[in-house]
């Protein structure tokens, strides 16, 4: 049940719809000043709250807006991060309402209503939970702690700017804990709390043959087709058993002990079957000797995430192309770092990269795993903070999406992170028809509110 009255969650709804109405799409050029415009706006929202003051800083890239509001020297102090950047909603024909155009509509898995918009649940639904919580705080005369807000523009293209505002701005953002929400939970009834996530490595590979596109009977049978060289390359990277070939990936990785594990398979109540309902598949596959849940969460992998070459468009065209390209991301598990793997990668391709052809390995971006300790005080306050707005206690889980910039925030500024996202892996973030439940974004508000009452005390 939710604390907030008819009248808080009708006026909050409004104006999520307000944000959620701003295409601020990052990676598109042409929506660069719908990128400053949803800065101004949540920078202004910030105020509004409660804020003593907020400004939005220009970068090389898109703005970020910083907020702040001081209590009391002796409170401990809350940095919230998150973003106001959004995927670009392509393939736009998928949508069954326009991506910026945010209505609800009941569903199966939110019965009491889900928010459909881009960037309904990544991020900007998760953002306005703090700004709401913080608000009712005030409202409250319960706020604890002071408060800083750090809402970028960039995360969904990488975060280029953000190292530089972090290395120069250290004493601005000094605080005790940093609360994100861009994760998510198991469901509303068993709760899961993310104390864990997945590194990245992303890489491009690009092989070029001949000096040209050539015609596929006049010249196939006697030189090299870069896709198949490429489709060959790709298909060794991973073996029989789902291992990761490339010589080196695996020696630092962690190993969890067998009980531990078992442990937490059996607390997660992992159902396999709703697995691949819920993304229409009749199995699944991964490394051997593992479970679905251990695959998405524990256990290094790679992935292809675009492959191209040649001829892709309507009829036919009898070519040997000069050029194949892919992309390639690997999900990393503690004690890998992101830019040795890298590395690793880079060598092993190079090095079976047959005579035939060429080739070109570009390292995109990337970052390390994370993993929140059990001993600190922002770890037990978010246990209890769940436990008061669920009625039990979350399930620790570690998550296998990565979001690079929380270990470079240990790094630069020396603080833990907090991972509080309430987001379904049915949202479809990134995807069609993302939507966030209306039950989640409220008890959302609710939960960042006890967090505040436990970490302050």
């Amino acid at each position: 049940m939710s604390t907030l009255s008819e009248e808080e969650k009708e006026k909050y709804l409004n104006e999520l719809f307000e944000f959620l109405k701003l295409p601020s799409i990052s990676a598109d050029s042409r929506y660069k000043d719908s990128m400053i415009k949803t800065a101004k706006w949540l920078s202004n929202e910030l105020i509004k709250s409660g804020c003593d003051s907020s400004k939005v800083y220009e970068t090389d890239g898109h703005p970020i807006v910083y907020g702040e509001k001081f209590v009391d020297g002796s409170f401990p102090t809350i940095l919230v991060y998150g973003h106001y950047d959004v995927q670009p909603p392509d393939p736009i024909e998928l949508w069954t309402t326009p991506p910026f155009e945010p209505v609800i509509k009941n569903t199966n898995i939110h019965p009491d209503g889900a928010i459909f918009a881009r960037g309904a649940c990544d991020d900007k639904g998760q953002v306005f939970m703090h700004v709401k919580a913080f608000e009712q705080l005030i409202k409250k005369d319960k706020l604890n702690c002071n408060v800083k807000f750090m809402i970028e523009g960039e995360e969904e293209v990488g975060s280029e700017n953000l190292e530089k505002f972090l290395l120069e701005n250290k004493s601005k953002l000094n605080a005790d804990v940093i609360l994100i929400s861009d994760t998510g939970l198991s469901n509303l009834k068993k709760p899961t709390f993310t104390i864990g996530l997945r590194g990245l490595s992303y890489m491009e590979i690009k092989i070029t043959g001949p000096n040209r596109d050539l015609h596929s009977g006049l010249y196939g049978g006697a030189l090299a087709n870069p896709i198949n060289i490429l489709s060959d390359m790709i298909s060794s990277l991973i073996d029989e058993e789902g291992k990761i070939t490339i010589p080196g990936f695996y020696d630092n990785v962690l190993e969890i002990d067998q009980s531990k594990r078992e442990s937490v398979e059996e607390m997660s109540k992992f159902d396999n079957d709703d697995f691949k309902n819920s993304i229409g598949l009749k199995e699944t596959k991964g490394e051997k000797g593992y479970s679905t849940l251990e695959r998405l969460s524990i256990r290094p992998t790679l992935d292809v995430n675009g492959i191209w070459g040649g001829y892709t468009g309507e009829g036919s065209k009898t070519v040997i192309p000069s050029e194949a390209s892919a992309k390639i991301s690997m999900r990393l598990v503690p004690n890998q770092n992101w830019e040795k793997i890298s590395e690793l990668f880079t060598n092993h391709i190079k090095k079976i990269t047959p005579n035939s052809v060429s080739i070109d390995v570009t390292t995109h971006h990337g970052g390390n795993p994370y993993i929140t300790p059990e001993d600190f005080k922002g770890y037990d306050s978010a246990i209890k903070a769940y436990k008061d707005s669920f009625g039990i206690d979350p399930i620790p889980q570690k998550d296998g999406g990565s979001i690079p910039i929380v270990p470079m925030f240990e790094s630069i500024l020396g603080t833990k992170t907090v991972l509080m996202g309430f987001g379904l892996d049915s949202d479809a973030i990134h995807s069609p028809d993302e939507n966030y439940g209306v039950k989640n974004f409220f008890i959302g508000i609710d939960t960042i509110q006890n967090f505040y009452k436990h970490f302050g005390n």
